[in-house]
């Protein structure tokens, strides 16, 4: 309660004008950043036990979801970018205390994003038996491939809800209810896991005596031990992504309740509206989120080609590229975490007319998430070889996916710094050119470097030039931050500007 009430006071100083000094604006940036931050760690620890759990199952398990899981991230990514031209609009809109308005891009979001999610599924679905081999993948993985990938394609409207609700509660200032609802995922996706992947098992415990045992007809008594059967589907790799689909279904329809019904400045029941969107909301949705969605098609191409370039090197290769990716994410999902609440302070201030407000809350968040994700890639490099020890069996994974991690801890830094300005260019509507740059780096400092080292230096050279790129990229987007061409892609609102960040 106080964490809300503190929250609000503050978010309430943005829109209505008010003073709020440097120490202010830390404490404002540290509440909206922490829950999404927690959320995000808790949700790549869930990863790591979800990848463990596949891992048990083997290399060739663990490959035949690597395999397609770039292409899983393009088609969640543009999930996500046609989600973020409307929240964006919504944190403008309450930014300039205009919550009426915000109410009426809500409702004209849901159909537009469900027509979209239903096609793009429909093409997943359609496309899932040939991606695999497409993809380079070989006999012995293109079958569960293509079965984990139509799975998930059929669960994208719950992904895309998901992400537009989240979306939404966060631009009106409430982080802590789509962080505890991630939470709640990540912990379903677990449990479903364990009852899908595995077949039936029983545990035997080493006690002699458990009184409770008499009410519970799983409990029975082997070589005078005590032991547990934990029934299972015995699904496999399958029963993972059928797993993190019930999770999804959950989670997002637990979203759009608190968004639609519970939210003080969003719930639907205080007007009234048409659902049909309106060509004024959806040609700004569409230009906020088009230069996004072709950045993610190009850049998930690129990360394609990065999965065809990887596979011929065998299925150690491919499973510890997977593997390392999954580890990574220990980095730089925090990262994200702090550009959610970025996209937030600085959409609310500009909203609000408050373009130096706006610059502040960059720098601040700027400095956040470097400072946090340059701290994660020192656990990440010390902690590696202990956690691939728990998520797979094979030393031979584990050796290798230690040695390409170590590499990418030294770009993580300059990495923040790309997923942090990014966030702000957001909130600031400015995303053509920030999607320009992001593609010109991927495809000429890391693809094409990446097939050179291939060659020579097998996965180690593909990620040695992942790590330069991101390197490349931190510092052009840390160039564009330091000029005003990104606060001038945002209107002037009626109200003005003011002289100061303090305002």
């Amino acid at each position: 309660m106080k964490y809300t009430q503190s929250k609000d006071a503050l978010l309430s100083l943005i829109r209505e004008g008010g003073k709020l000094d440097w120490m202010a604006q830390v404490k404002l940036t540290a509440l909206l950043s922490f829950p999404s931050m927690m959320a995000q760690l808790v949700h790549i620890m869930m990863q790591y036990i979800d990848a463990s759990m596949v891992g048990s199952l083997g290399a060739a398990a663990s490959a035949s979801i690597g395999l397609v899981s770039t292409s899983i991230w393009l088609f969640g990514s543009l999930c996500h970018a046609v989600s973020v031209g409307f929240y964006v609009q919504v944190a403008h809109r309450i930014g300039a205390n205009d919550f009426a308005g915000a109410r009426e891009v809500l409702r004209q979001s849901f159909l537009a994003c469900m027509l979209f999610a239903l096609m793009l599924s429909g093409i997943g679905v359609g496309v899932s038996s040939y991606l695999p081999h497409w993809l380079g993948g070989g006999e012995d993985i293109c079958h569960n491939s293509s079965l984990y990938f139509m799975f998930f394609s059929l669960c994208l409207p719950f992904s895309m809800l998901n992400s537009l609700c989240a979306g939404m509660l966060r631009c009106s200032g409430n982080m802590h209810i789509p962080s505890i609802l991630n939470i709640g995922l990540c912990l379903l996706d677990v449990v479903f896991n364990w009852l899908l992947i595995f077949p039936t098992r029983t545990y035997h415990l080493p006690f002699d005596h458990l009184p409770f045992t008499d009410f519970n007809p799983q409990w029975s008594m082997v070589n005078s031990q005590w032991s547990i059967t934990i029934p299972g589907a015995g699904l496999g790799v399958v029963g993972a992504v059928l797993g993190t689909a019930l999770a999804f279904i959950i989670c997002s329809l637990l979203m759009c309740y608190f968004t639609v019904v519970r939210s003080k400045e969003l719930s639907l029941r205080q007007d009234s509206g048409t659902f049909i969107t309106q060509m004024k909301t959806l040609r700004e949705s569409i230009h906020i989120s088009a230069p996004i969605a072709m950045e993610h098609v190009i850049l998930c191409g690129a990360q394609i080609v990065s999965t065809i370039i990887v596979a011929p090197l065998g299925t150690v290769a491919i499973a510890a590229n997977s593997f390392g990716i999954t580890v990574e994410a220990l980095c730089y999902m925090p990262g994200y975490g702090i550009a959610d609440a970025a996209t937030t302070l600085v959409g609310q201030s500009l909203g609000a007319g408050r373009r130096f407000l706006a610059r502040s809350f960059g720098r601040i968040t700027l400095g956040m998430g470097m400072a946090f994700m340059t701290l994660m890639a020192v656990v990440m490099y010390c902690c590696s070889p202990a956690l691939m020890s728990i998520m797979t069996p094979d030393l031979d994974v584990q050796r290798l996916t230690v040695q390409i991690l170590r590499i990418e801890a030294f770009a993580e830094p300059m990495f923040a710094a790309s997923i942090v300005c990014y966030g702000i260019f957001v909130g600031a509507r400015d995303t053509l050119i920030p999607c320009t740059m992001n593609l010109t780096s991927i495809w000429l400092a890391r693809i094409v470097p990446a097939a050179l080292l291939a060659a020579t230096m097998g996965l180690r050279g593909v990620w040695i030039a992942m790590a330069g790129e991101l390197c490349f990229r931190g510092i052009i987007f840390l160039i564009r931050f330091r000029g005003d061409s990104w606060l001038k892609a945002f209107s002037k609102h009626p109200k003005g500007e003011e002289t100061s960040a303090a305002g």
